[in-house]
Order: C-alpha cells, then structure tokens, then sequence
C-alpha cells in the first residue's frame, strides 16, 4: 500500500519547523549529500526544463526576492474553476497527473499502476498504513506507480507519483499538517509485511516562508525504506505541494548503487510539473 496524498486533518500552527529538506523544491535538489546532484547510476532519469514555468506571464519569474527569497511560482486561484463535484474533480485530476515520461527513458510502468480512485491509505494509531474508503472532503484521487528496473550496477529505484482533490482548499491545506502529523507520531511505519519506513523526519512551510515559492504549503519528508528486497535500508524521499483544492505528491525509494541526488532529481521533476499543471488549470494568471 504506502502513502498515497495525504490523510485529513490536524493542529496546524504547532507544524511549522523549518528545515532544509522542506524549505521548496530548490531546496530539496539541494540537500543531498555533498549539496549539488550528481546524477544517477549510468546517467539516467535528470530533470528537463520541460512545463517548468518560464515567463512572469505565467507563473512569476523565479528569481531571488528580498531577504533572498524567490518570487512566487504560484499563480492566483480562480476559485471559479474550482471542481464542484467528483465528476469535475476527476476531470481536473486527469490534466496534473503525468505519465512515466516526465521522469526520463529509463522509468517505467510498475503493476499495478495506479491506485483504487474509491480507497485511501490511513496511518493507524499502530503506525501500520492500511486502506479505507475516501474520506468526505477527497472528491479524487490517483497514485500512479513506477519503478527504474534494476541495471548499471544500481538495484530498482521505486516512484510514487499522486494527486489528490479536495472539495476547497482549506481541506488540501489540513491533508498537509496531517501528514506531518503523521511523521512526529509515527517516526517508523510498516507499509506491509516485510517491508516499512524508518527514521522518518519532515517539515511543512506555507509560501514564503524560506525558500517555499513554489507551494501554497509545502511539505517534505525523509527517512529510510527497509523491504525483503532492498539489500538494506535505502532512502526514501517524500514532497508534497498544494494549490489550491489540489495537493501533488512523488515518493521515491532508493536502491544500492543509485545515488540519494538522483532519486532526489526525480522527484523535483515529478512534483514540479504536477504542480505547474495544477497552476494552468486552476490558477487566474495562467489561464
């Protein structure tokens, strides 16, 4: 199962933590160890430029602001397009979610590919994740599934690609303090027999605040993927936006011989064009 948007609602002022690792997508291509990327094994699956933002026309101009901030990417909502029911919602989820292409030749499809859009993972007071029906303000949802087969001296590097719908944007802005909730409670998870999450640490960041602008909250979390297949603990990166009644989320679990870097790559191009895409539909100045 694992993780998939996020989980309902939670005390939000008391999450604010700031952290390098949650401080923006910027940020989290910085992070890594030795702080610059510096590609995977055999070379593969680097970000492109590709639906990134590049015009104040659309989405601001990215560049450093007062205080060394960088100006919003963030569009203003248009709260008329909001989606008013699951049809609608569906619709809209159907233009952010992206395909195995946004991450580069070497990704591929995994099976299953995407997720039950009538279930919901839920992180139970045992910190073992099982599944639900959608909770009542979730109109849509959809976690897609792909994997780097094992190759070039490196094991299988696992993605997590998901969108999620609220009915407003209050109820996507409480999915990201639950899910930092999630992370203070629960430091170790169990995903299924024989395979869970440990160490975990994370931090949310409204837009502005640090290096945030290119999320009305943004959240990260890090930590280590222990499975019967993983030849050991390996990293696990998790970042999630929000615009919106929309939340964008990628996870990515490691594998020997792939670097941290790379698998962090991966998920700024994974989160970033969601979030883009998000932007063009929802967002005034985009349209």
């Amino acid at each position: 199962m694992g993780r998939s948007g996020g989980r309902g609602h939670g005390h939000r002022g008391a999450l604010r933590a700031g952290c390098c690792l949650a401080a923006g997508l910027l940020v989290l291509a910085g992070c890594t160890s030795g702080g610059a990327p510096r590609g995977s094994a055999g070379g593969s699956a680097r970000p492109s430029p590709t639906d990134t933002p590049s015009s104040p026309s659309t989405a601001g101009t990215g560049t450093t602001g007062a205080g060394g901030s960088p100006a919003p990417l963030v569009p203003e909502l248009d709260e008329q397009q909001q989606p008013r029911d699951r049809a609608e919602a569906r619709a809209l989820l159907d233009r952010i979610v992206i395909d195995r292409d946004v991450f580069g030749p070497d990704v591929r499809r995994s099976t299953p590919f995407e997720s039950d859009p009538g279930s919901w993972p839920v992180l139970g007071q045992d910190c073992v994740w099982r599944t639900a029906g959608l909770p009542p303000d979730v109109l849509a949802t959809s976690t897609r599934q792909f994997h780097i087969p094992a190759a070039d001296g490196h094991g299988r590097v696992r993605i997590h690609a998901t969108v999620t719908v609220h009915r407003t944007r209050e109820e996507s802005g409480w999915e990201t303090a639950h899910a930092m909730e999630e992370v203070l409670r629960c430091p170790n998870q169990v995903l299924r027999a024989g395979e869970q999450l440990t160490g975990l640490w994370g931090a949310s960041l409204y837009l502005g605040e640090q290096l945030n602008g290119w999320s009305e909250d943004a959240f990260s979390e890090s930590g280590q993927w222990v499975g019967n297949d993983s030849g050991g603990p390996q990293p696990y990166r998790w970042s999630q936006g929000q615009f919106g009644p929309v939340t964008v989320a990628v996870a990515g679990r490691g594998a020997t011989g792939f670097t941290e870097e790379a698998l962090v790559a991966l998920i700024v191009q994974g989160t970033g064009r969601m979030m883009y895409r998000a932007g063009e539909a929802l967002g005034k100045v985009a349209r």
